[in-house]
């Protein structure tokens, strides 16, 4: 049986050594902080609430924006290589299990990873090496969580759901 990282290799087209290229260096202190991650996390979030398939939008439906926002800037800040902000104010990020709730399909995260590379590509505070290896890791990241829904859809006995599903609103 393969592990939840190596379904994450093979689905994402990211092998782990590039996923995990960004613990080689601090981007937090690269790339001088705080700021860009909250201006990537904000771009982000205004595509996302901002997107034009419904079922997408739905997904993110019973958040505040700014809390999203929030969240996704101090978890990145925290994995690469600043203060633990995120686990300071909501504990261990436990991502396979914070987003259990949420339909986390092929197609979501494909759809996730197009709003991430165009807020990636319009953040210009983050250098194009270091974008390569965000790219790489939320890929890798994306698929983990990919894998980690469908293997808690099976110990549940929920048939999986395939590439082409979209979540039912």
């Amino acid at each position: 049986m393969q592990s939840l990282q190596e379904k994450a290799s093979e689905w994402s087209g990211v092998a782990a050594s590039d996923a995990f290229a960004i613990d080689e260096t601090n981007l937090f202190e690269s790339l001088g902080g705080l700021q860009p991650f909250i201006d990537l996390s904000t771009n982000f979030y205004t595509r996302v609430y901002e997107d034009e398939e419904e079922w997408f939008r739905s997904i993110f439906a019973n958040s505040k924006k700014e809390d999203a926002i929030r969240n996704q800037y101090e978890f990145f800040v925290q994995r690469m290589g600043g203060p633990p902000l995120f686990s300071q104010r909501r504990g261990h990020p436990a991502l396979i299990g914070r987003h259990r709730p949420f339909p986390v399909t092929h197609q979501a995260a494909e759809r996730w990873l197009h709003h991430m590379q165009q807020a990636l590509d319009s953040t210009a505070s983050i250098d194009p090496d270091s974008k390569t290896k965000m790219m790489n890791f939320f890929r890798h990241t994306a698929y983990f969580l990919v894998a980690g829904n469908e293997m808690t859809r099976q110990c549940q006995g929920v048939p999986r759901q395939h590439a082409t599903d979209k979540p039912s609103a």
